[in-house]
């Protein structure tokens, strides 16, 4: 599966309730690291950097996400640091949307950005084929 790159400051608290109930029961299953910021992240990990912002010049499904990679996203109030973005015009990345909203909600975003990353590498380890509750498909004619 996919790791969990928080860098702080965050705009939440990883304990809220709100935050838990949200998750269900899968929070067993999430794995997170945690920085204090995007220079102790860049220092940690290398790899090929995809950011995820509206001003980028190329969409989602125009990019081949390698192996190994990392998909950015910034806050939902102001995204990431435009200085990141201008030194990286090639790996900046948007998800299109109407152009009267100013942006999509943040979990939505990461969960278009990874189910586009997914559905290139042919869905790693992902159902591909779900069953009925009562039925067999190959019961059926």
């Amino acid at each position: 599966g996919a790791r969990l790159h928080l860098v702080g400051p965050m705009g939440f608290k990883i304990d809220d309730k709100k935050l838990k109930r949200a998750g269900l029961d899968y929070w067993q299953y999430l794995d997170i690291t945690y920085y204090n910021s995007l220079d102790e992240f860049f220092n940690k990990n290398s790899g090929s950097f995809f950011y995820f912002t509206t001003k980028g010049r190329q969409t989602h499904s125009e990019v081949s996400y390698p192996d190994n990679c990392y998909l950015l996203f910034g806050k939902e109030t102001r995204g990431l640091p435009e200085e990141l973005l201008i030194k990286n015009p090639e790996r900046c990345v948007r998800i299109p949307m109407l152009g009267e909203i100013r942006s999509l909600n943040l979990s939505n975003s990461v969960a278009i950005a990874v189910y586009e990353a997914l559905r290139q590498w042919n869905y790693p380890a992902l159902e591909n084929f779900g069953q009925l509750h009562n039925y067999k498909w190959e019961d059926i004619g």
